[in-house]
């Protein structure tokens, strides 16, 4: 069913930070320690110097990632906030392609609390009428239902704490351990 290695992809914001090939190393080192191979989205074999401009440049970025998710018996995904209150939006779309793919996900990275308390801390909100909470300024309802994050995430994935505690889970799951959620 699974290849003796199985590969996880390690989905995450992680490639923009300054010091992503000592985190994707990190995580790597992690995988071959529990009996699998961990895949970053920078392992994609891309041409990009063949690239004619941005838009093609683009192109060969997703269609590399998608493949290496096409390929992977799972995937743990960094869904730490990213530039405000919610996660990476690429992240988010490579956990809803794998999930739509039948791939285990284990989430991590996510603040403590739901993500209605998040919101508002981070901005003036107030209760209606209904005692429904809603964005002060312009009345924009904030999902509620105590997940801790959007509720098409929560209700998808697995979470886990930290990166190693996903990895040991996704371990788990690609072994039989664990249904699909």
């Amino acid at each position: 069913m699974f290849p003796e290695r199985p590969r996880i992809y390690l989905a995450g914001p992680d490639v923009f930070f300054p010091a992503h090939e000592s985190i994707f190393a990190a995580l790597k080192a992690h995988c071959d320690r529990l009996q699998m191979a961990g895949v970053a989205p920078t392992d994609a074999p891309l041409s990009l110097q063949a690239a004619a401009n941005d838009d093609d440049q683009a192109q060969a970025i997703y269609e590399g990632n998608v493949a290496l998710i096409r390929e992977a018996d799972g995937v743990i995904a960094n869904l730490m906030s990213f530039r405000g209150q919610e996660p990476d939006s690429g992240t988010v779309f490579e956990v809803g392609y794998a999930v739509a793919l039948g791939k285990p996900v284990v989430g991590y990275g996510v603040p403590n609390g739901s993500y209605a308390q998040r919101v508002q801390a981070a901005i003036p909100c107030r209760l209606d009428a209904a005692g429904v909470v809603r964005e002060a300024a312009g009345g924009t309802l904030v999902e509620g239902l105590g997940q801790p994050l959007n509720l098409m995430l929560a209700r998808s994935i697995e979470f886990a704490p930290d990166a190693a505690a996903a990895l040991e889970r996704i371990a788990h799951r690609v072994r039989g351990g664990l249904p699909a959620r």
